[in-house]
């Protein structure tokens, strides 16, 4: 089976289920868009992965990275292979230097995994026609551009909910003051406020 090769394009808020985020994966040499419903935790690994930030402590998937590598471990490929009544089934294809060797995951678990490895995403055709969504050339925004925006709109949500106050407050500290509740922020595992502060850093860079 022909299989199309994808890229993380968007990841917000889920606006049908309460609690989940939407994942949303685009071919890389199409307008196709793949959206994929995934759990707080899922999102949550993905999205420091994704903004290069660095826990005090472990998460799962990195722990999980740094086990693999310890036992020269490497996972060359995720693959999508299946959707069953709106369930997406997928693997990871690892090699240990003498074999090849399929491992059966979680969807959100393989990408949150893609991104550690470096490793490319695929998923088949048929999976892409039944659950893609095709975007209109003129109105579809550019892979480059869209790839920026998404680490914005990661964190929209969280930046829509806080208060006046707080953005207040960030403004009015400094940019070292801000780095120091940056660190304090991943020391303490606190993701959320660690996203706000970042916007505010990214914004004056941008000023």
């Amino acid at each position: 089976m022909k299989k199309v090769q994808l890229e993380i394009v968007g990841l917000s808020y889920s606006q049908t289920q309460s609690g989940a985020y939407a994942l949303v994966l685009g071919e890389s040499a199409g307008s196709r868009r793949l959206p994929i419903i995934i759990g707080g935790f899922e999102a949550q690994a993905i999205a420091i992965e994704l903004e290069k930030m660095s826990p005090s402590r472990p998460l799962t998937h990195d722990l999980f990275r740094s086990f693999a590598e310890v036992f020269d471990i490497n996972v060359t490929e995720v693959l999508i292979y299946n959707l069953v009544e709106g369930i997406f089934y997928a693997k990871l294809l690892c090699n240990d230097g003498s074999r090849d060797v399929e491992i059966d995951a979680r969807t959100s678990d393989a990408i949150a995994l893609a991104i550690r490895f470096k490793c490319p995403i695929y998923t088949y055709e048929f999976i892409l026609k039944s659950a893609g969504i095709v975007l209109d050339d003129e109105s579809s925004t550019p892979p480059e551009q869209e790839a920026t925006e998404t680490k914005k709109e990661t964190k929209s949500k969280s930046k829509e909910s806080s208060s006046s106050e707080d953005k207040g407050e960030y403004k009015s500290k400094s940019t070292e003051e801000l780095k120091g509740l940056l660190q304090n922020a991943l020391n303490e595992e606190k993701y959320e406020l660690a996203s706000k502060i970042r916007d505010e850093l990214n914004n004056r860079k941008k000023s």
